[in-house]
């Protein structure tokens, strides 16, 4: 078999069998990697036969001999559409009601359509969903009505409340979100709120999700449902330790007791409102019926999970289950269905409070003042021994992990463990996958920050077994993709904010840009050769940070904590010495300081490392200045916290995701110092 014939199979699928390295050098994908990757895709290569049939099928698919279940055009132009004959009746039906008749032009095209929607186009006897979308998403300058607003980012694990036994929920989201719009911010950036594995509370790591069509539901907060005497009463009826935590959460203790209330709650629940059918139990059962299919496959998957968790911790993944119970849809699954009913409806109540929760949230956060509320974080993929894979397993790549190839920071490159969507799978289901994906993350919200952007337009994939480096770039169907998210932000009148740090593809930061999708521009990567990049520098159709999860706060980045911290754990970058990572950020903390100063945000000579007191007003105030509509303070530099959520490139070495915040959710910004700084970023960012 030549290479030749695979590589060419390889393009048509969209892998790329070439790529550049940071160093600039070309490199070329192996023929091992090509035949997973397209094994992956549904496309098998071990012989000539196959990959002739292969390429048959992308041809056939590409031609759209057949029209396909959803066809994606933009507001205003003209929509192809091969699969239709000019002297073929056509009709098209608008979703929010009208009607017309339609002819293809010469080019085999429909004529343009101005309604943004999802509308019934009919050719003959065949129906196909016609997506509209707008020419730009719903932006910040639309929700801020040409302010330059701001807002804060915390994690929701780390919020403190009154009784909240060591774990945050989004009672105490919406009690933040409250005490922020006081001070004048119109938004709250959450940390990923997806469903994880209820019955393994030591996996926390809110990027690396079972489904992101639901929600975690420690996250929830009964009392917002049940009221504050109902909710005692359970807690102490089921013995959840009810203590505070220290700075650091144990999770498998906080997340015990939190499940524990759960489950008594639901007994209780279904002892007295669904005996007596209140209006709490109708509300249920209007949820579970709207969640349709697809909640009640994760809430059997759940059920599912525990059983054989709890019998073998070895069986964590589905894919080691026995055969019968790999299939979501087999008879096995339905029996057990059967008789673990009660099991299946409490993973159901337990997704129906979270959503609840969230939404009064958002609620609280609208009617405190804020113009957009909370914005949701939608992760990058989703674990493959999740839900979601085990529900829907063609609708992703199993057998491939996201990662990133090898650069200065991570030379082996980076697999993150995760799965994702197969395009070829969007492309067959009408991008349903997708779109119930960004749905769920607008469902509370005001907006979304979708994870690794770029993945909108390729993903670096790597084989399961292979090293980091062995990956292979897959390119997305973009257009449509960046057209059915200006459409979904229009109707959920939600603004799109994009993470594209790192690698990002050529003039993909311009055109979301021109799309309505915001990009992130962090202070400390905002630097061109040896100087920090003046404020007017920062685009106005972006979003300024002091930093992310996955960064140094300020407090801890002037101090060198992120030195020390990585130190320690003998993750210093490549040939580097403590000594001399310390003398470059000496070199940076002069060269951050000089841009402060020219920025009239600070004056004198710099601080030493230990004032990083200075630093820290000088860089809020910096960030705060920028022509950005929005300027987002993490929680961590607002409360001037040393220490990072995240460090990257670290799993249990470092407490990732277990700080918890000091002080309750509703009251930490009236500590003097806070309220002065949030005081003086609002009257900043209200400066023309």
């Amino acid at each position: 078999m030549a290479d030749g014939a695979l590589r060419a199979l390889a393009v048509d699928a969209g892998l790329q069998p070439r790529w550049t390295d940071n160093t600039g050098a070309d490199r070329e994908v192996s023929v091992d990697t090509l035949r997973a990757a397209l094994n992956a895709l549904g496309l098998a290569a071990q012989s000539d036969a196959q990959i002739a049939a292969a390429r048959a099928a992308l041809a056939a698919e590409r031609a759209q001999a057949s029209p396909p279940p959803l066809l994606v055009a933009q507001s205003g132009e003209r929509v192809p559409l091969r699969a239709g004959r000019p002297d073929e009746y056509m009709r098209i039906e608008y979703e929010l009601g009208g009607a017309a008749d339609l002819r293809l032009d010469e080019e085999g095209r429909l004529p343009p359509v101005g309604r943004p929607g999802y509308h019934r186009l009919y050719l003959g006897v065949r129906e196909i969903t016609l997506a509209i979308a707008p020419a730009r998403a719903r932006t910040i300058e639309d929700a801020a009505e040409g302010d330059r607003i701001w807002g804060i980012a915390a994690q929701i694990y780390g919020l403190r409340s009154a009784g909240d036994g060591g774990l945050g929920h989004f009672g105490a989201v919406a009690s933040l979100a409250e005490s922020a719009a006081r001070r004048g911010a119109d938004l709250v950036a959450l940390s990923p709120a997806h469903a994880l594995f209820l019955a393994d509370q030591d996996h926390y790591t809110p990027y690396s999700p079972s489904s992101r069509l639901f929600n975690n539901a420690l996250y929830a907060d009964p009392t917002d449902v049940f009221g504050a005497d109902r909710v005692a009463t359970a807690d102490a009826r089921c013995l959840a330790d009810a203590t505070d935590a220290p700075g650091l959460i144990d999770w498998p203790r906080a997340a015990g007791a939190r499940a524990a209330l759960l489950r008594a709650l639901y007994d209780d629940f279904c002892a007295t409102d669904m005996k007596s059918l209140s209006a709490l139990a109708a509300d249920f059962v209007a949820f579970r019926a709207e969640g349709g299919e697809a909640l009640e496959a994760h809430a059997r998957f759940e059920a599912l999970h525990a059983q054989e968790f709890h019998r073998d911790f070895t069986k964590w993944n589905w894919r080691d289950w026995t055969p019968e119970l790999r299939d979501s849809g087999s008879r096995a699954v339905a029996e057990f269905a059967r008789d673990h009913a009660r099991d299946i409806g409490f993973h159901i109540f337990a997704q129906w409070l979270v959503d609840r929760s969230m939404a009064r949230a958002q609620g609280r956060a609208l009617a405190a003042g804020m113009r957009i509320g909370l914005l949701s974080d939608l992760a990058v993929g989703m674990n493959a021994g999740g839900s979601h894979a085990w529900s829907r397993p063609d609708d992703v790549l199993l057998g491939l992990s996201i990662g990133a190839p090898p650069d200065m920071l991570a030379p082996l490159g980076q697999n993150w463990g995760l799965t994702t969507f197969s395009p070829r799978a969007l492309r067959a289901a009408g991008y349903a996958p997708f779109l119930a994906t960004l749905r769920a993350a607008l469902r509370n919200a005001g907006g979304v920050r979708i994870d690794h952007v770029m993945g909108l337009v390729r993903l670096w994939l790597v084989p399961d077994g292979a090293s980091a480096t062995e990956g292979v770039y897959l390119s997305y169907p973009t257009d449509d993709l960046l057209a059915l998210l200006r459409l979904e932000s229009r109707r959920h009148s939600a603004i799109v904010i994009g993470e594209d740090l790192g690698t990002v593809p050529y003039g993909l930061r311009e055109r979301l840009a021109r799309e309505g999708v915001a990009g992130l521009r962090v202070l400390q990567f905002e630097r061109s050769r040896d100087r920090f990049n003046p404020p007017d520098w920062y685009p106005a159709a972006a979003v300024a940070m002091t930093g992310t999860h996955d960064t140094a706060t300020i407090d801890g980045w002037w101090r060198g904590a992120d030195i020390a911290a990585r130190a320690a754990l003998s993750q210093l970058p490549p040939g580097q010495t403590s000594e001399e990572c310390a003398h470059a950020r000496s070199v940076d903390r002069d060269l951050a300081w000089r841009a402060f100063v020219e920025a009239h945000v600070a004056d004198g000579p710099p601080p030493a490392s230990e004032e990083a007191g200075r630093a820290l007003e000088a860089a809020t105030r910096f960030v705060a200045q920028t022509p950005a509509a929005l300027a987002i303070l993490p929680l961590e530099d607002a409360l001037g916290l040393r220490d990072q959520p995240n460090l990257p490139g670290t799993t249990k070495e470092y407490p990732n995701w277990r700080r918890r915040y000091p002080g309750e959710a509703g009251s930490m910004l009236d500590k003097a110092d806070v309220a002065a700084r949030l005081a003086d970023f609002d009257a900043r960012r209200r400066v023309a």
